[in-house]
């Protein structure tokens, strides 16, 4: 549940609730969690705890990797005009892939994902095939992207990358870069790793900021905060889940 809405149904039930002592622990729930879920210092801190650390070029093999593998995710499908491609929060996953790839860290792009609706419309672009007139945009040859354009979840990111690796790629063993949000790469490497495809993680998209030893960020209340929240509790939820079904 979003944390917004906490702070919303909590006053709405100490308004209906028929004890005095409910409604006073209700609004003080309120009242905290308020405090808790604003507190810019406190998110960014417990963010950048779960966010996996940034990885330098220097860091990784000297060798050219078979592939990066970027996750969708990033783009913004409903905003028109319809004969563009509009990036949304996290595009540094984009601009990270392609810079591996200009810096000849990875001979090729693979862009994992589809559109992420459980009854996508028939003609209409994946996120896939979107990201793909980007990189071309860039200069990236076409024999250079491979798609997998059916996945809607982390899960299928990683069985569809390694049935499309299997085909292209038979009888090797690819050494492959996974390019997604620092927040997503510990679920991500861990259905990776499931699926039977050992990756290395290239984190991109951060949200967190450095510490600031400022009064602001550890007592002037932020809305950004709230989003910080719910993208921790979301992910978290979503790891656990994914290790409780054998996912990761």
């Amino acid at each position: 549940m979003e944390p917004a809405l906490w702070l919303v149904l909590l006053p709405v039930a100490a308004l209906v609730a028929r004890s005095a002592k409910w409604r006073y622990r209700l609004l003080l729930a309120t009242v905290a969690l308020g405090v808790v879920f604003t507190n810019p210092g406190l998110s960014n801190e417990l963010l950048r705890l779960w966010e996996m650390p940034p990885v330098r070029l220097a860091q990784l093999a000297p060798q050219p990797y078979d592939a990066a593998v970027l996750l969708t995710g990033i783009t913004a499908p409903r905003r028109g005009p319809a004969d563009r491609v509009y990036l949304d929060r996290g595009a540094d996953r984009f601009t990270n892939a392609l810079w591996l790839y200009r810096a000849g860290r990875a001979r090729r792009i693979i862009i994992s994902g589809g559109s992420g609706s459980l009854q996508p419309k028939p003609g209409v672009r994946t996120e896939a095939q979107d990201l793909a007139v980007l990189l071309r945009l860039s200069g990236v040859p076409t024999q250079h992207i491979w798609l997998e354009t059916q996945s809607r979840n982390t899960r299928e990111n990683a069985q569809n990358t390694k049935a499309l690796l299997r085909q292209r790629l038979p009888n090797t063993t690819p050494r492959l870069l996974l390019v997604t949000s620092a927040f997503h790469q510990r679920r991500a490497v861990g259905g990776f790793n499931k699926a039977g495809l050992q990756v290395t993680p290239f984190p991109a998209g951060y949200l967190t900021v450095q510490r600031q030893a400022t009064p602001a960020y550890w007592l002037l209340p932020s809305a950004e905060a709230l989003q910080q929240w719910s993208v921790l509790l979301h992910e978290v939820t979503g790891y656990v889940v994914y290790r409780l079904l054998g996912y990761a």
